[in-house]
C-alpha cells in the first residue's frame, strides 16, 4: 500500500491537476510541503510579498484560462494574501490558495502566527475549507479545483494545519485522477433554457437598435469567436467592459470600444438611444452604467450569466438566460440563422443603426492634445501599442494610467489585457505582469503603471531579475497619485490634498540597484527610442520612467451620479486636427 505524508499528497495532487507552476513565499507552517516540493515538476516561484504571489497567480490564470496557484505560511503570510485574493475574487478568477496553519490542537489558542485564515477569507472566496484530517486532504485538493474552474470562476482558500500535512496516509494517483467530484447544493448550470434563448434570437433578428454589452464572462467561456460571429451576422455594434478588452479587436467595424465612465462617446451613447440591450458575462457594475435608472432607458434587457445571482441584481431583465456564455451563444447563432431566413428586411434597419453609430466613432474618437514640449501620458501608450503592433500582453495598475491603457492601447486578442477591475487595487500590475511572463515566457509583457501604484510591490524586481523575467514596466510619471488628483480638480476646487509625490526614488537607479535595466524620457522625442530599447533586452526586466504631463487627467469622464449621456469630453480642435488614436 503506497504511504504519503500529508504534504507529498499535496505536491502529487498539485501535479495530477496539471500545476506546472506555484507562487509562494515559505515560513514555518508550510516548511514540510516546502521541503517536498523541491523535489517535485512544479517550478516555484519565490515572491518577495504575499500579495503579489496572489496578484501573479491571478493573472497566470487570466492570460492561460487554468486555476493559478499561490502559498503562503500562516499568520501574517495569509492575511498578507488577502488583497490579491480579493482582486481575484472580484474579477471571477480562477484562483486556489494554499495557506499553511498551526496544528489543529492549537487551534482557537492565539499560538504563534494563528490567524482564522477561513473567517478572514470567507467573504473574498468562492469556497473555503480548513483541513482537519489528514484523510481529507486529497478530496480536498480535488475540490478546490474543481470549484475554482467550474461555474463561474473564483476564488477558493486551503487552509492546512502542520500536524495535518506532517501525518501520513495511503494515497493512489489513480483513484485522485478518476474520483469524481460531487459537492451537495452546488451544480452549475452550463446550457441555458432554449425557451428563453429562442426569445432572445427573436427580440435580436427585429430589434432595430441593438447593442451588444460584453463583460468578462465571455473571456472567462472564451465565448470571443461567438460574440464576433453574433455581431457580423447581424451587423450589431459591440461594446465591452474593462474585463472584456480584447474579446473583440479593437480594429472591428462593429466594435464601439469599452463603455462606461471612461468609456468612448459611440459605446455611451450606443447604450443610451439602444432598443434592445444583449449583455452577455456582465455585471452592470457602477462604474459600467453611471446612473442606474438612466443606463439603457429605452431597451429591452438580455442577459445571459452563468451566475444566476448576477441576474437582475442592479438591472431588470427581460430574458434572463442561466449558463455559460460560449454554450448559450452557440444554440442562440442556431436560432437566429434559422430566423433570418423568415425576417430579412431587419438587416436593413440594423445597417442604418450600425452606420450612425460609426459616425458616433469617427465624430469623437478617443483623444488628447498632442505636445511638441511635454510627454502626454497617452502618447507613451500609444507608441507602446504601436511598436508593439497589438500583440503585447498589458498588464495595469489602477487609476489615471489603467484608463489610458485601457483607451490607447490597441488590442488585438483576448487575454491580453490584465487590470484590477471590480477591486481596483494599486499595486496589481508589476506582479501581474511577472505571473504572465512565468505563464507565457515568449511573450511581450508591458505594465503600465503609475509613479504611486508601482512603488506598492516594488520588491518584485528582485523575483523578475532572479527568474530572468523580461518585462517592461513603462511608469507614467507625473508626480501624483493622478486620479485622485483628478477628481479633487474636478470637485474640491484643486485642493490637492496629500497626493503629490513629493519624494521619489530615481527608478533608473532602483531598477539597476536590483540588477534590471532602468531608462529615462523626459521629452516627447526620446519616448520611442525608450521603448525601442527596452523591448530589445530580452534576458532581465526594464523599468522605463517617462516623466509627463503632471495635470492631465483622463476623458471623457461620466461624473459620478449622472448618465452615460453625460460625459465631460476632450476639447477637440478643428474636425481634421482631430487625431484619431483608435
Amino acid at each position: 500500500m503506497p504511504k504519503m505524508s500529508g504534504a507529498e499528497i499535496f505536491v502529487r495532487a498539485l501535479e495530477l491537476e496539471g500545476v506546472k507552476h506555484i507562487f509562494g513565499y515559505p515560513g514555518g507552517a508550510v516548511l514540510d510541503i516546502y521541503d517536498k516540493l523541491k523535489f517535485s515538476d512544479i517550478d516555484h516561484i519565490l515572491v518577495r510579498h504575499e500579495q503579489a504571489a496572489a496578484m501573479a497567480a491571478d493573472a497566470y490564470a487570466r492570460v492561460t484560462g487554468k486555476v493559478g496557484v499561490c502559498l503562503a505560511t500562516s499568520g501574517p503570510g495569509a492575511t498578507n494574501l488577502v488583497t490579491g485574493l480579493a482582486v481575484a475574487h472580484m474579477d471571477s478568477i480562477p484562483v486556489v490558495a494554499f495557506t499553511g496553519q498551526v496544528p489543529t490542537y492549537m487551534i482557537g489558542n492565539d499560538a504563534f502566527q494563528e490567524v482564522d485564515t477561513t473567517g478572514i477569507t470567507r467573504p473574498i472566496s468562492k469556497y473555503n475549507f480548513l483541513v482537519k484530517k489528514i484523510d481529507e486532504l486529497a478530496d480536498t485538493i480535488k475540490k478546490a479545483f474543481y470549484l475554482a474552474r467550474s461555474g463561474r470562476p473564483g476564488v477558493v482558500v486551503v487552509d492546512l494545519p502542520k500536524d495535518v500535512i506532517r501525518e501520513i496516509t495511503e494515497f493512489f494517483d489513480k483513484e485522485y485522477k478518476n474520483k469524481k467530484v460531487e459537492i451537495r447544493g452546488y451544480k452549475p448550470n452550463l446550457k441555458g433554457h432554449i425557451g428563453q434563448i429562442k426569445k432572445a434570437a427573436k427580440e435580436l433578428v427585429l430589434s432595430a437598435k441593438p447593442v451588444l454589452y460584453v463583460g468578462g464572462g465571455v473571456i472567462a467561456s472564451e465565448a470571443w469567436d461567438e460574440v464576433r460571429e453574433l455581431s457580423e451576422l447581424l451587423n450589431i455594434p459591440v461594446t465591452t467592459t474593462l474585463m472584456a478588452l480584447g474579446a473583440i479587436p479593437y480594429d472591428h467595424p462593429n466594435y464601439l470600444y469599452m463603455l462606461g465612465m471612461h468609456g468612448s462617446y459611440a459605446a455611451n451613447m450606443a447604450i443610451t438611444e439602444c432598443d434592445l440591450l444583449f449583455a452577455v458575462g456582465a455585471r452592470f457594475d457602477d462604474r459600467v452604467t453611471g446612473k442606474l435608472e438612466e443606463f439603457a432607458p429605452y431597451a429591452t434587457v438580455v442577459h445571459i450569466d452563468v451566475d444566476p445571482a448576477e441576474i437582475g441584481k442592479n438591472k431588470k431583465v427581460d430574458i434572463p438566460i442561466v449558463g455559460d456564455a460560449k454554450l448559450v451563444l452557440r444554440e442562440l447563432i442556431k436560432e437566429v440563422k434559422k430566423l433570418l431566413k423568415k425576417y430579412p428586411e431587419t438587416q436593413e434597419i440594423r445597417k442604418k443603426w450600425l452606420k450612425a453609430t460609426q459616425r458616433w466613432k469617427e465624430m469623437y474618437p478617443f483623444y488628447y492634445e498632442p505636445s511638441d514640449r511635454v510627454i502626454k501620458p497617452q502618447y507613451v501608450v500609444e507608441k507602446l501599442s504601436e511598436l508593439t503592433n497589438g500583440e503585447a500582453i498589458i498588464t495595469t495598475e489602477v487609476g489615471q494610467n489603467q484608463m489610458w491603457a485601457a483607451q490607447f492601447y490597441r488590442l488585438k486578442k483576448p487575454r491580453h489585457f490584465l487590470s484590477s477591475g471590480g477591486l481596483g487595487a494599486m499595486g496589481y500590475g508589476f506582479p501581474a505582469a511577472i505571473g504572465a511572463q512565468v505563464a507565457k515566457p515568449e511573450a511581450t509583457v508591458i505594465d503600465i503603471a503609475g509613479d504611486g501604484s508601482i512603488q506598492m510591490n516594488i520588491q518584485e524586481l528582485a523575483t523578475a531579475v532572479q527568474y530572468n523575467l523580461p518585462v517592461k514596466i513603462a511608469i507614467l510619471n507625473n508626480g501624483f497619485l493622478g486620479m485622485v488628483r483628478q477628481w479633487q480638480g474636478m470637485f474640491y476646487d484643486k485642493n490637492y490634498s496629500n497626493v503629490c509625490l513629493s519624494v521619489q526614488p530615481d527608478f533608473v537607479k532602483l531598477a539597476e540597484s536590483y540588477g534590471a535595466v532602468g531608462l529615462r524620457a523626459e521629452k516627447p522625442e526620446e519616448v520611442e527610442e525608450v521603448i525601442k530599447e527596452a523591448l530589445s533586452i530580452k534576458d532581465k526586466p526594464v523599468v522605463m520612467d517617462f516623466i509627463c504631463d503632471r495635470e492631465e487627467d483622463v476623458l471623457p469622464f461620466v461624473p459620478p451620479g449622472m448618465a452615460l449621456k453625460d460625459m465631460v469630453l476632450p476639447k477637440y480642435k478643428k474636425k481634421k486636427a482631430i487625431k484619431k488614436v483608435v
